[in-house]
């Protein structure tokens, strides 16, 4: 069963080829981070508009370079949200009128349950069940119980900022450019761990639910006190907010895992990339700590047409009409 995935929730065009039998045969991904560094975020209009530009080349490509063409396809899978509006409508109108024209099924997948299963599409990497999965990007921080596929309890999500959200307006703060994550990381290299303390937020406190908006406030702040900011101010302050941010994620999946006694932890989202924080879970944790390979981090249409296919398999689909969702709890996995 060969599966072509197209994920378009965001600023990244996705495409990937994924063989029920084979495994991943082969993925395009184009990035629009060039497009949308001079505005410090994501465009929604110029995103869209770039989607369009790139969706059918991007598709040939795929095709091109595993040797197959559009008549091997058995179904098409796109991220159907949550999202940008404008961009998830681009991918799911391609996804739609190409398996209509090829009369294949397509089916609509839930942009964040993709990314929790991308660690899992190398099957040596596979968790046993039930797993807690950390979900770390740009638009979302969650905590999710995972115990069966499309059976995942919410344990704690971000109640305002998410993780890479306030990675970006940091970076963003301090003149580093867009996407915050590697930005912040790459100054931090050189930080003086002893200068500044920035809060752990909600650790204080009961609860497995995440707040980052008040440790942006506080970089904030700190930009203010000491501006104007020399190259070895801004290293600091750049160390003081990763260290912050990490801390509170691995206090809160420590929280979660002894609370559920569950022996793996999977991890993916942008943020996952980053090295400190792989760090500090392989070592404060129990539990083994297992990541989607680099490149699936951020988004990908690898993980769309793998979370496709799995929902493909299990004989679901989606019908003709056009239905996408820019907010979609992960609780509420109806299909689309």
């Amino acid at each position: 069963m060969l599966i072509l995935g197209i994920e378009s929730s965001c600023d990244e065009t996705g495409l990937a080829l994924y063989d029920t039998e084979k495994g991943l045969i082969s993925q395009a991904l184009h990035s629009q981070v060039d497009l949308h560094a001079d505005y410090g975020g994501v465009v929604p209009e110029l995103a869209s508009r770039d989607h369009v530009r790139k969706i059918t080349p991007l598709t040939r490509l795929v095709l091109n370079e595993a040797n197959k063409s559009l008549s091997d396809l058995a179904g098409i899978a796109y991220t159907a949200g949550p999202g940008l509006m404008g961009a998830l409508l681009v991918g799911a109108s391609f996804a739609k009128s190409l398996a209509w024209s090829l009369n294949i099924p397509s089916i609509g997948v839930h942009h964040m349950e993709a990314h929790l299963l991308a660690p899992l599409i190398e099957p040596s990497n596979a968790p046993e069940l039930p797993f807690m999965a950390l979900l770390v990007s740009g638009g979302h921080t969650q905590l999710v119980h995972v115990k069966a596929l499309g059976d995942y309890e919410i344990l704690g999500e971000s109640l305002d900022d998410a993780a890479g959200e306030a990675f970006d307006k940091t970076a963003k703060l301090l003149g580093l450019g867009y996407p915050g994550g590697p930005k912040i990381a790459a100054k931090a290299e050189s930080g003086d761990p002893t200068r500044f303390k920035f809060p752990r937020p909600m650790t204080d406190r009961p609860g497995l639910d995440f707040s980052f908006s008040g440790l942006k406030t506080f970089a904030l702040n700190t930009v203010h006190n000491n501006s104007p900011l020399s190259e070895q101010d801004k290293a600091d302050i750049a160390l003081a907010f990763e260290l912050a941010a990490v801390d509170t994620l691995s206090i809160k999946c420590k929280r979660a895992i002894d609370q559920t006694k569950v022996k793996h932890l999977v991890i993916a989202g942008g943020v996952s990339a980053n090295t400190r924080l792989r760090e500090k879970l392989s070592s404060d944790l129990k539990a083994q700590v297992i990541y989607a390979p680099l490149e699936l981090c951020t988004d990908n249409g690898a993980m769309i047409a793998y979370a496709g296919a799995l929902r493909l398999q299990a004989g679901q689909s989606s019908d003709l009409g056009i239905t996408t969702k820019a907010r979609w709890p992960m609780d509420q996995l109806d299909a689309i």
